[in-house]
């Protein structure tokens, strides 16, 4: 496996790569905007292809890096369910998996330090986030920050974990890289206390000064979505309210791009052909599916939120099918127009 750990020295802030082998499809959890261009240069050195990129919850401290390497990579964006980013192409919940080529990471909802806040386990490790740092945890007093919620995180769902398991912060203030779950059920001197009262009380007498760079970078990673709007000003645009129209055309097919486990999970638009994003590439090159199917049909691409459709239409084009088109706000969009809902497959 290859994992590399990269650190922001104006925010803190570690983030990680990981990808099975090289040549093969990489991952990135919380990245930082600012550097953007080493991990880009790092992908070409470590021969591996960014393809999806997570935030375990909504930062205040630094902007993130998630818009402009989905923009540089059209890798595919990820997000707790939870979160209120505008705009991210896969939003994941509570024992949800994020899969890449030879890896798995679990998702685990852990709420306190923001309502968003997720963490990541694989093997013998666990992405922790803000939740639980290296002899501290995350501050609980904004973003809907709840000490409560967070001491159940903490105690009921990570120190469940085995106690060697590693634990890989967001952040790091003294210069510590790794721990483990034992260390910190051991030593981390806010995990101390007897009861959950305890903890609300430690947690209340802080008095931390706001990070510096909070009113910037939350407004900033709020809006992290690809602006759908200026591929409908191209033209390359189905609104939701018009599929239904373009379903019933024998030239027009439908295009799920999301991955097996969302369509399982969300249900499916009746009729839709599925060529998962990751695919999308091969698919559209000569003889491949979608190009093959293109020259005789318009396709519409459609996607949980209208990201990665948004992405696909561009590549598309960009392939000579001119007609093809994307289906704005994705499944979301379409679920909410004319009542699709029950129509929707369910997960049971």
């Amino acid at each position: 496996m290859i994992f590399r750990q990269l650190f922001d020295s104006v925010s803190s802030t570690y983030s990680y790569i990981l990808a099975s082998r090289k040549g093969g499809e990489a991952l990135i959890i919380d990245p930082v905007l600012d550097k953007v261009d080493r991990y880009i240069q790092l992908f070409k050195e470590l021969d591996v292809k960014l393809v999806k990129a997570i935030d375990t919850h909504l930062h205040a401290d630094h902007i993130t890096g998630l818009g402009a390497l989905r923009d540089r990579t059209l890798c595919v964006t990820v997000m707790g369910e939870q979160t209120k980013a505008d705009v991210v192409s896969m939003r994941i919940g509570d024992g949800d998996a994020v899969d890449i080529e030879g890896l798995q990471l679990g998702a685990m909802y852990t709420p306190g330090h923001t309502d968003d806040s997720y963490c990541f386990t694989m093997d013998d490790r666990v992405f922790s986030g803000d939740t639980l740092l290296i002899r501290g945890t995350g501050r609980t007093d904004f973003q809907n920050g709840d000490a409560r919620a967070q001491y159940d995180s903490i105690f009921n769902r990570l120190l469940k974990l085995p106690d060697d398991t590693l634990v890989y912060p967001a952040h790091d203030y003294k210069g510590e890289t790794v721990s483990t779950i034992a260390e910190e059920r051991a030593f981390n001197p806010r995990l101390q206390v007897k009861t959950v009262d305890q903890y609300v009380d430690l947690m209340s007498k802080l008095n931390l000064p706001d990070p510096k760079m909070m009113d910037i970078a939350v407004p900033a990673n709020v809006h992290v979505g690809l602006a759908q709007g200026e591929i409908a000003k191209r033209g390359w645009t189905v609104q939701a309210s018009e599929l239904d129209t373009q379903m019933n055309r024998a030239n027009v097919a439908i295009v799920d791009l999301r991955e097996d486990r969302e369509r399982t999970k969300y249900g499916e638009i009746p009729g839709s052909l599925h060529v998962a994003y990751a695919g999308l590439a091969d698919a559209l090159k000569p003889g491949g599916v979608l190009r093959e199917l293109g020259a005789t049909k318009s396709l519409v691409f459609y996607c949980a939120f209208g990201e990665r459709s948004a992405m696909a239409v561009q590549l598309a084009q960009e392939a000579g099918l001119r007609s093809a088109r994307h289906l704005q706000g994705g499944f979301s969009a379409w679920r909410k127009a004319d009542d699709h809902a029950p129509r929707a497959k369910s997960a049971g």
